[in-house]
């Protein structure tokens, strides 16, 4: 199997970045570096043993080619996070609430927007494009419970943030 063999997935890598940034310039660029990281980490990649078919080759390489895309967005969110917190404090103005009151009900691809990554990570995968809950925390190096947990957490959020009340400002510190 070559990388030509990556080509029919890019549909459903630029469906799960338009989703997961919510921007089609951006997701695109999200899935041109998920290609190209492909291209250079073509020998790490490997099929099934004994596949029973040519269906669960595909599956197995689209789960690859999504982990891959994973951990790129998981690195550029962090870098930004940095770029955003080095003058955090200079810009910051007595008084700002940078949330105002939502008083229109939002639509759902801003309020996915407003989940933490890492929760509109989980819920994508599960709820879009339907990976079992081993599968995505495989995807995503954690733990079925951290899965599970996740994903009860963004499918509350996103219900409170389709009813209009204003984003949780609530941040879980990770534990190791």
């Amino acid at each position: 199997m070559d990388i030509d063999a990556a080509i029919v997935h890019i549909p459903r890598l630029r469906r799960y970045a338009r989703a997961l940034v919510g921007d089609a310039t951006r997701a695109d660029d999200l899935v041109q570096d998920t290609l190209e990281r492909a291209c250079q980490k073509w020998a790490l990649w490997r099929p099934p043993a004994a596949p029973a078919d040519q269906d669960q080759v595909q599956a197995a390489l689209r789960g690859w080619l999504l982990t891959l895309m994973h951990n790129l967005f998981a690195n550029q969110w962090r870098q930004a996070a940095r770029q955003r917190t080095a003058g955090w404090d200079e810009a910051r103005e007595p008084g700002h609430d940078p949330t105002p009151d939502l008083g229109l009900r939002l639509d759902l691809e801003r309020a996915l927007a407003l989940l933490a990554p890492q929760a509109r990570e989980v819920l994508l995968l599960v709820a879009m494009e339907r990976y079992s809950y081993a599968e995505t925390a495989q995807m995503l190096g954690i733990p079925v419970g951290t899965v599970m947990s996740r994903l009860a957490r963004a499918r509350e959020q996103l219900r409170r943030l389709m009813e209009g009340e204003a984003p949780s400002r609530t941040t879980l510190k990770a534990v190791k």
